[in-house]
């Protein structure tokens, strides 16, 4: 029951939190395009990683392989990352920011701030990611 409970109280909390035009799937959608691209990137397929950036990004690195060698050269917690723990979403813009903390090869603790927006044909795509360093090291 209080589990219930809990899951309500945060889906309310979701709820209530969309940006004027959000979708209450937005959340999730946030979700499974961040952790589509993290997989892409491990698993080497430059193609689909470039796959879930924005036109903006696109224009930026008009080739898979700029895109690519670009996160590699200057995102490599996230190029890398050995896990990702997603934490506070917001509404910014027209679109949303996700904080998800990532953990790189050695175990420093980096925390990555995506931007995301619905295309005119309804997918979501990444617009921006800035990384900072975390304050911990895990074992």
């Amino acid at each position: 029951m209080r589990k219930t409970l809990q899951s309500l109280a945060l889906a309310t909390t979701m709820l209530l939190t969309l940006a004027p035009g959000a979708r209450a799937d937005d959340a999730g959608d946030i979700k499974s395009v961040i952790s589509g691209q993290l997989q892409a990137f491990k698993a080497g397929d430059g193609n689909a990683a470039y796959s879930y950036a924005a036109p903006n990004i696109k224009q930026m690195f008009p080739s898979q392989a700029a895109f690519m060698a670009m996160v590699e050269g200057g995102y490599a917690p996230v190029f890398r990352s050995s896990n990702a723990v997603f934490g506070k979403m917001t509404p910014e813009g027209k679109g949303f920011r996700q904080e998800v903390y990532l953990t790189d090869t050695s175990g420093q603790s980096y925390i990555a701030s995506y931007t995301l927006e619905r295309q005119p044909d309804g997918s979501l795509k990444i617009t921006s990611c800035a990384i900072r360093k975390g304050t911990d090291v895990s074992a």
